[in-house]
């Protein structure tokens, strides 16, 4: 029985587009980076065109791909910072201060179930206050990166 070939297979380029920074030498024939092609003469020379590694990096490291990037981080970091101080907090109370989360507020409703709920509550409206922020501030932007990309890429034949 024969052994699978590895990513190494000769012959083979694969292209992965997540990967930030490719090995040298890694997955293609001519050491360089860019597929191997043979002319008339059998000499191997360089793919004129960028392979789609290359396109991920050049969109990765354009102006509107950080701009992207700039607002989810400035909203998700604050935001994600907010809740888990406040469910801290939750947490802290209920175990350090019981007489305070025991006491009623209504009925049989008590500080607790009130904060409790308030998690609740807290987790609908940040996921909809993310929402609202990704469409717009972000979708538009993200939708016309991938379209670049889309087209960068078409005619690369996978």
């Amino acid at each position: 029985m024969e052994k699978e070939a590895g990513p190494q297979t000769a012959g083979v380029r694969l292209d992965d587009p997540w990967d930030d920074v490719p090995a040298p030498g890694r997955c293609d024939q001519d050491g360089t980076g860019g597929a191997a092609a043979l002319d008339a003469s059998g000499t191997a020379e360089p793919d004129p065109r960028p392979s789609a590694a290359d396109i991920y990096l050049e969109v990765h490291r354009s102006d509107a791909f950080r701009e992207v990037r700039r607002r989810y981080r400035r909203f998700v970091a604050p935001a994600a910072l907010a809740f888990l101080l406040w469910y801290l907090a939750y947490v802290v109370a209920a175990t350090t201060a019981p007489e305070l989360m025991a006491r009623p507020v209504a009925g049989a409703v008590n500080v607790a179930m009130v904060a409790g709920l308030g998690q609740f509550l807290t987790t609908f409206l940040l996921t909809w206050a993310y929402a609202r922020h990704a469409r717009l501030r972000r979708d538009r932007a993200a939708l016309d990166l991938r379209w670049d990309t889309q087209e960068m890429t078409r005619g690369l034949g996978r």
